[in-house]
């Protein structure tokens, strides 16, 4: 058996393997999140989807303190707000809760003044949950000089979840007398997004915050 000539044999593998490796680890340094304001348009989705929940859960809870045709002032005093970067869609939620009013036949007002009840508003929370499950070998920085570079995961199998939570609630009270009409108490909703992949190249998405022929231009 030639010995040298196999040494030689398992060198080149060697060196064609590193050089592979070398390179899906260049190719790494792209980015892989891009997005034009802060958050990304599945995060903020994940949000305002389970807004949309929460406030479906507390529109039916609220149907029998207002009967259709009550004037209605909605009192957003007590709503929490944030920076725009901390992803809390407070206008958003509020729209929200005003639309479900409309369609129950609620009478909106502008001033407490015109108003038979006040519909009180409070938020909870509204955040998003990350999980990640990886089987292989997770991503980590190369030390090669000048330059930016990491070893590029390696996933035989992954799943990576969002999920987002909101908690809302709602007091109904007499303009005039201020007495309770009702309360929904706590109310949550959520949402999820989850993508999968398996071995690489398989991947697939479990998602219930868009439509399914809107995920191939989000994914």
């Amino acid at each position: 058996m030639d010995w040298a000539k196999l040494a030689s044999n398992a060198l080149w593998v060697m060196r064609a393997l590193a050089s592979m490796i070398l390179a899906a680890a260049l190719g790494a340094c792209e980015t892989t999140r891009s997005t034009e304001p802060a958050q990304t348009a599945t995060e903020q989705l994940v949000i305002t989807t389970a807004i949309d929940n929460a406030v479906e859960i507390l529109n039916e809870t609220l149907k029998p303190s207002l009967p259709p045709n009550t004037k209605v002032y909605v009192d957003t005093t007590y709503l929490d707000t944030t920076p725009a970067d901390d992803l809390l869609f407070t206008k958003y939620e509020i729209g929200a809760v005003r639309d479900q009013l409309l369609r129950n036949g609620a009478r909106l007002v502008t001033d407490k003044k015109d108003a038979d009840d006040i519909v009180e508003l409070r938020t909870g929370g509204q955040s998003i949950d990350h999980n990640t499950f990886l089987v292989g070998i997770p991503s980590f920085p190369l030390p090669i000089p000048f330059t930016t570079a990491s070893f590029p995961e390696i996933a035989l199998y992954k799943r990576d979840r969002r999920t987002g939570v909101a908690k809302l609630a709602a007091t109904v009270y007499s303009e005039s007398t201020g007495v309770l009409a009702g309360s929904s108490g706590p109310q949550y909703g959520s949402s999820d997004h989850t993508h999968f992949s398996v071995l690489f190249v398989v991947s697939w998405v479990d998602s219930n915050i868009e439509p399914e022929d809107l995920r191939p231009r989000t994914e």
